[in-house]
């Protein structure tokens, strides 16, 4: 079976991340860069403006990642990349946004997202659909997030 997306369908658009999960090496990879502008552009709209993204940004991938997956007939195809730009963003919630900080938050992410370490990969092979693709990314963000504030509240990042 050939895998076919529509990027004229809006809800491929975003769950491919733009067509960076397309990418023909690593996929997670190009769309956890995807979620940089977005990072800058919703820290900029303080707190609350961050939490309302990542709250919608999450519905929504539930939703589009599951649709898209069922439209392609494969559960969490490596192109469906929506859940790394949200995991990514988790990930640099509270963070003061520097290039320093990205850098690290995106390693530390990426680490966790591509390892799973448990109940990672575990609550993985056990949830499936549009909230299966997109807590496993949740999940990894977790651990990330919880280095990078010690690093912050250590002054290693400002």
């Amino acid at each position: 079976m050939t895998t076919k997306f529509d990027l004229t369908r809006w809800q491929h658009l975003l769950a491919l991340g733009f067509g960076a999960g397309l990418a023909p090496r690593a996929p997670g990879t190009f769309g956890t860069l995807v979620a940089i502008p977005f990072i800058i552009g919703f820290s900029a709209l303080g707190v609350s403006g961050y939490l309302a993204f990542l709250v919608v940004g999450t519905a929504l991938g539930v939703y589009i990642c599951g649709k898209t997956a069922r439209d392609v007939g494969e559960h969490d195809h490596g192109a469906i990349v929506w859940d790394e730009v949200i995991g990514f963003a988790l990930t640099m919630l509270l963070v003061p946004v520097s290039w320093q900080s990205l850098l690290i938050g995106f390693l530390l992410f990426r680490f966790f997202d591509i390892l799973k370490p448990w109940p990672i990969q575990w609550l993985d092979r056990r949830i499936h659909g549009g909230l299966g693709i997109m807590l496993d990314d949740l999940l990894a963000a977790v651990p990330a997030w919880l280095i990078l504030q010690l690093l912050v509240y250590w002054q290693f990042l400002n």
